[in-house]
């Protein structure tokens, strides 16, 4: 089994964006599949904009699986974070995460981590294994597409 350090994944990088403009796109679900960097997203209903912890919105994956995804973590324009799990059920283990810090007016520097340091469901090591710094990049990279034109 992979050490703890392993297991937490993080990439950034700096956008030409306000973290308010950037942020409006990562708290609504709706919007997350147009530059999900896991091509892991297939579609989440509109109407479930994030406002606080312990919200849960919906997302639908590319396999037909559902989501409910439990924020735990939520500062507006800066940062937020949920665990994902089965509907009814606890989240797993896995925790996605968005960090927003301001450089000056026009820049933002944009972290997005993935821990995965509580996951113990064997049949969901080989999927956490998969994400990787790059998967992540991939994701910052397909929002800036959005919040710099």
């Amino acid at each position: 089994m992979p050490s703890t350090e392993s297991r937490i994944v993080t990439s950034s990088r700096e956008l030409r964006a306000t973290p308010n403009r950037i942020f409006e796109l990562i708290a609504d679900p709706t919007r997350q599949p147009q530059w999900d960097g896991n091509d892991n997203l297939a579609l989440a209903a509109p109407g479930q904009r994030v406002h606080s912890v312990g919200d849960v919105f919906t997302t639908v994956l590319k396999n037909g699986a559902l989501r409910e995804n439990h924020v735990v973590e939520f500062v507006e324009g800066r940062r937020i974070a949920w665990k994902p799990a089965e509907p009814g059920k606890v989240p797993v283990g896995h925790l996605w995460r968005w960090t927003l810090e301001p450089i000056d007016e026009e820049r933002t520097l944009v972290a997005h981590t993935y821990d995965w340091t509580k996951l113990e469901d064997e049949s969901r090591l080989d999927r956490a294994r998969s994400t990787t710094s790059e998967r992540l990049a991939a994701s910052i990279d397909r929002l800036a597409v959005f919040v710099e034109t």
